[in-house]
């Protein structure tokens, strides 16, 4: 996909090294075996919390300290969060930890601070972030994932060859914080696993 904006563009706050190599490598080593689920999507109307067809992911459950560590490390980022997007923030949410997988991917979507939300904890997300735990590559390689970009869309496009998309890729240890009404996407997992760990600042 062709793209002709920046991360400036979509007022992306970018923290490479966020978490260190050793712990993306420890936290990945307990996910292997960690109770799983099926990761869920909030649509409006619908009790169900499973749509394959909207996205296709596992959830991960690693034990509460491992939990706590990550709480406490984005916590840390909180003022640089609200002096990047000038806005008062109070918490994080509980940290989700998230394996995609071949062909597992995410349609385009918002996590929340919009009023057309039914659901009152995704109305007062305000500031997204995701935490990659391993590379992107072009080609198979051990412990990377090809595919699994992060898009980002201008709220005026609805047509997939609009413009107005910055495509990102993952990379160990990188944060990168969105408002949290912007509209993202994660392409399809071409071969690999994706590893991730996301929250919300409200």
């Amino acid at each position: 996909m062709t793209s002709n904006c920046t991360s400036a563009h979509f007022d992306l706050f970018m923290l490479p090294g966020f978490l260190e190599l050793k712990m993306c490598a420890d936290i990945k080593k307990e996910l292997s075996t960690s109770p799983t689920t099926l990761a869920p999507v909030y649509i409006e109307g619908s009790t169900d919390l499973v749509h394959e067809n909207v996205r296709r992911a596992t959830s991960l459950h690693p034990s509460d300290e491992t939990i706590s560590q990550i709480h406490d490390r984005l916590y840390q980022q909180k003022a640089s969060l609200e002096q990047h997007f000038d806005l008062m923030l109070v918490d994080c949410e509980r940290p989700q930890f998230l394996r995609y997988q071949k062909g597992d991917f995410f349609v385009r979507h918002q996590d929340g601070n919009t009023d057309q939300l039914e659901f009152d904890h995704l109305r007062i997300r305000r500031i997204s972030i995701v935490v990659f735990l391993n590379d992107s590559s072009t080609q198979p390689k051990a412990d990377t994932f090809c595919g699994g970009s992060l898009n980002f869309y201008d709220s005026h496009d609805v047509l997939e060859s609009d413009p107005s998309v910055f495509s990102l890729s993952g990379e160990t240890g990188l944060l990168v914080a969105f408002a949290a009404d912007t509209i993202h996407e994660v392409i399809p997992v071409a071969c690999g696993e994706r590893f991730t760990i996301i929250s919300w600042f409200k």
